[in-house]
Formats: structure tokens, sequence, C-alpha cells
């Protein structure tokens, strides 16, 4: 049996993986980084998988497949976190512009993690038979990474797991899991609305059919689907997160365009708000005298994520047994997404995913209930945000041990 790598190195990778973040499907220095180690600790090793993804098999006898994923895409976002190894990188991005990258949703910590993992489980293989599955997915920030490696034969060519797991840092005190049985992360749709109108000098709104107030009255009422068309009961969230129109002061411009996402549990709420969303600006374009039809666009979608209950159950006794009790709380359903359910239905496999807690403890020390938690986390950059600074351990550590028990909890040695 071999040592799993230290605090110290896995710090290393973390900072190293931080300050040099990659967008969906350009994750190439990571994928490279990836391989390498996943090499060295003697894992059958695939790369360009759905694009940029790494697979590693190492298989340790007969028995069960266990997949363990991470994600390693960052996000277009300036980062003003002010830590030592913050990322100055710049790259292309959706749209061919210049942006500035930051892992501002933690995947660096994802790929960290289970890399520590992956050597954990290489050096003691005495503690589990079956087969390791490491997915290192691209492109999840866009919601199309898991789609891309189940369509480039991801099961086909490696076997089918009998179980997905993950997991996913947020707020939550470092050394804190978050594990939510059922529906635990929301559907995602993006849409771009384009409303058309007739351009014209600013002097002479009369003679223009105005996009900007057109789109300014539909952000409005676009707002209140969620407060007056959905149930108390049920949970959504609708928020237009661009609006852009015209280059100068005194032009009406042509056309003014709309960037929309919703989040949702079920079925029947989410066909409620997308049919709302047509009808109204629909219905303020002809208010508007609107010279042509909108333009509504489904930019991307991927489908809530519901964790097996009886799979977390066996899972969190794991935790339980390895980490120590009292560590695992229910954060309650995310209206955040995630597309690793992809990977657990077209699978036909059970999926337990949870969040990692990456926060100071320190910041909860006066917290003595989860409510009380909870209210602690809301006042925390959270993920997407410019701020968002996971602390490195004990962060780090916690999420290598989770991903190493729920592993062994479904790959137990044969006594």
């Amino acid at each position: 049996m071999t040592a799993g790598p230290t605090a110290d190195e896995l710090g290393a990778v973390y900072r190293d993986l931080h300050a040099h973040p990659e967008l969906a499907f350009q994750e190439t220095r990571t994928a490279g980084i990836v391989a390498d180690r996943l090499r060295s600790l003697g894992y059958e090793t695939v790369t360009g998988v759905g694009g940029t993804g790494v697979v590693g098999l190492l298989r340790n006898g007969e028995g069960p497949t266990a997949l363990l994923r991470a994600d390693m895409d960052a996000l277009p976002v300036r980062e003003r976190t002010g830590l030592p190894y913050a990322s100055t990188a710049r790259g292309p991005g959706a749209d061919g512009t210049d942006v500035p990258l930051m892992h501002a949703c933690g995947h660096d910590v994802h790929v960290t993690c289970l890399l520590g993992a992956a050597a954990e489980l290489a050096g003691d293989r005495s503690a589990w038979r079956g087969t390791a599955m490491l997915v290192f997915q691209p492109a999840e920030e866009v919601g199309g990474g898991a789609r891309a490696l189940v369509d480039d034969g991801l099961y086909d060519r490696f076997g089918t797991p009998s179980v997905v797991l993950g997991q996913h840092v947020s707020p939550l005190p470092a050394g804190f899991l978050g594990l939510r049985r059922g529906p635990a992360f929301a559907t995602s749709d993006t849409l771009r609305v384009v409303l058309h109108g007739r351009g014209g000098h600013g002097s002479r709104p009369e003679a223009t059919v105005d996009p900007v107030l057109m789109a300014a009255a539909t952000v409005l009422r676009l707002q209140g689907i969620v407060s007056r068309e959905v149930a108390g009961t049920s949970t959504a969230v609708l928020t237009v997160g661009s609006m852009s129109a015209g280059t100068a002061a005194n032009v009406i411009p042509d056309r003014a365009e709309l960037l929309l996402n919703v989040r949702t549990f079920e079925t029947g709420v989410r066909e409620g708000i997308m049919s709302a969303i047509e009808r109204i600006v629909r219905a303020e374009a002809a208010a508007s005298g609107a010279p042509r039809d909108p333009e509504i666009t489904n930019l991307e979608s991927f489908p809530a994520v519901s964790n097996d209950p009886e799979a977390c159950a066996r899972t969190e006794r794991g935790f339980a047994a390895d980490l120590g009790a009292g560590l695992v709380v229910d954060p309650g359903p995310a209206t955040g997404s995630e597309d690793v359910g992809i990977l657990a239905t077209t699978a036909g496999a059970p999926c337990v995913y949870w969040l990692l807690g990456g926060a100071d403890p320190a910041l909860f020390a006066a917290a003595k209930d989860f409510a009380a938690l909870e209210q602690v986390a809301r006042g925390l950059p959270s993920n997407h945000s410019p701020h968002f600074a996971p602390v490195v351990e004990p962060t780090l550590t916690t999420g290598v041990r989770a991903l190493v028990s729920a592993a062994r909890t479904w790959m137990p040695a044969v006594s």
C-alpha cells in the first residue's frame, strides 16, 4: 500500500488549476494534467472523450463498477478574490471574443479531489473490489459535457456503471457534506429572446418602434410568471441575466436581445413557465406594434438531478463510518443545476451527488443549528461570484475522503 497525496500536494495541484482556468470544451491543459497523473497511477487512460474529457479505469478484480465524476470547465468571469494564485487568464469566449477566465464555480476543487481519490484507490487495492471509472467531464457550465460523453460512446467503450457518484463545492462550512435525497438540483433552460423594432433618430420616437422600451416592458412582465402563475407549493426561478440593445444614446435601434434562465423541479411547472414566456414575449411585441415576430431560442437545457434515496442512505452510512457522525446535512433542493444526472439516467444507474463544504469553518462558529448555518452561508460569496474562494483545507482533504468512502461503499472488499 502506498500513501495518498499529502494536503500540501493536493493544495499545489489545486492552486495550479485555479490559476489556469479553461472554458467549456477548451480544457486541454487540465485534461493533459489529469491524464498524466492517471497514467502514473496505473489507470487505463483515454483522452478526447466527448471532446476534451478524460476517462480513467482501474480494474481491481471482480465486482461492481463505480463512476466517479468531476467537471473541469471554468467561467468567463474576472476574478476579484485577491488570492495570490488568482487567475489573470483570458481566452476566447463562446462568441470568439476575448474574455477573462475564472474557476468561479469550483471545478478546480472537483478535479483536485478526484485526482486525490484516484491516488488513494490505486494505493490501497485491498480495501475495495471492482472497477473504478473516473470521468473528468468537459463543459458542465454550458450543459453539454455529460451529453457529449454519452454521445461519444462512454458506456459502450468503457462499460456501464452500477452507480454514479460526485460532489460539488458550495458555501457550506468545510468539513461538512450536503446530501439531499430525491430531487436535488433543478432543471435548467437558457433562452435567447430577440425583439424586433424599427430604428431611427432618438429625437423622433414617433417614427420608430422602440425595441428598448419593448424589452423593458417584457422584462417586467416576465417577473410576474413565478409570482403569479406558479403555485406557492412549487419552486421556480426566472432570471433575465442579460439585456442588450443599441450603440448610441441618440439612436433607437432595430432590435433588442434578452437572455433568460429558468430553473424548475416539476415537469408541469416547467411547461407552464415556458408557455408563459412565449405568450408574454409575443404579446408585448404585438402591443408595441413590432414589425416582425420575436424570436425565442432555447440555447441549452438539462434535466433535474434526482438522487436515489436508497443509494443515498447506503452512501451516507459509509460517510458516517469513514468521516465521522454528524458531518452530513440535508441542504434541501438546490435551484442550481447540474448535468451529472444525464450520466446516471443514460446508464440506468442510481445517482448520488452531494455538496462539499468549502467555506471557512470559523465563520460558522456561532451557528447553533442548520437554519443558522444556512443564514451564514447566504451572506458569503457563492458559486459564479468573482469573489468565490473556497478555503483549501479542510475542503480538499474532506472531498478526497468523501469520494474514496463512496467508492469503497459501492465496491466493497471481498472478505
